[in-house]
């Protein structure tokens, strides 16, 4: 039996009873009665915005997952780069000190040794001619 259907058989026995609501005993128990009516059709209204808050938080959950496997499937993408790439390019390069380059067709930033002449390189990104705008004050 739920609280709301426990107040209203609370309040027939009490009606059943035929309490003299002019004495004393008779308004306490029918206060009593009124607060147990309110509290059960308050804790019955917590209830159901509680289960509606639960579904919202199952569906939220369910949206987390899915943006979590989307980031981790790029965190992957980002994993397959050679380890000790500080300058966020694709090659994966670990020395500061070489030069880099634009790509002049897909923009992605291309280390290179000073050795090697920039109008000849090939984007790891894109694949083709990385030939632009070079950039040597390493931001």
């Amino acid at each position: 039996m739920k609280l709301g259907e426990k107040s209203a058989y609370l309040q027939g026995l009490a009606a059943g009873l035929e309490l003299d609501q002019s004495k004393a005993e008779g308004k306490l128990i029918g206060e009593l009665l009124t607060v147990v009516s309110d509290m059960a059709a308050a804790i019955e209204a917590l209830e159901q915005e509680c289960a509606r808050l639960n579904d919202y938080i199952e569906e939220l959950d369910a949206d987390l997952g899915d943006v979590e496997g989307i980031l981790f499937d790029e965190e992957e993408d980002f994993d397959d780069a050679e380890d000790g790439c500080e300058c966020d390019c694709c090659c994966g390069c670990d020395d500061m000190e070489q030069r880099m380059l634009m790509c002049a067709n897909c923009g992605e930033t291309i280390c290179y040794d000073e050795t090697l002449d920039p109008e000849t390189l090939i984007c790891p990104a894109c694949g083709k001619s990385a030939a632009g705008k070079e950039n040597t004050d390493n931001e």
